[in-house]
């Protein structure tokens, strides 16, 4: 009995520190996002989960909030924490016509 409580214990532990990890998972599937727009808050994060065939480079030269997430292969993951407030243009290296906005507010 014990040990199944401690079990639960570190299960809801790591669902917990998974939901402070990232507010939003954006998805990479077609070479597209799987959203145009989010908006976080500053200091949040995003999962860029890659559930596409290909390999994709995700980055951002919007001031503060610079990135570049470097070849992602597919069934990957990566999170990314947005520091300054304002649009952040979200691109992918690899393919011209994935492009979002993620629009981080204070």
């Amino acid at each position: 009995m014990r040990s199944s409580k401690l079990i639960i214990l570190v299960i809801v532990s790591g669902l917990s520190t998974g939901a402070f990890a990232a507010t939003e998972v954006i998805h990479q599937q077609g070479r597209v996002f799987s959203a145009e727009s989010v908006t976080v808050k500053k200091g949040e994060s995003i999962t860029f989960f890659n559930d596409d065939s290909v390999p994709h480079n995700i980055m951002s030269t919007s001031k503060g909030n610079e990135f570049n997430l470097g070849s992602q292969a597919p069934g990957s993951s990566v999170d990314v924490t947005f520091k300054e407030d304002g649009d952040v243009a979200v691109i992918c290296a690899i393919h011209p016509r994935m492009k979002m906005i993620v629009k981080v507010v204070d």
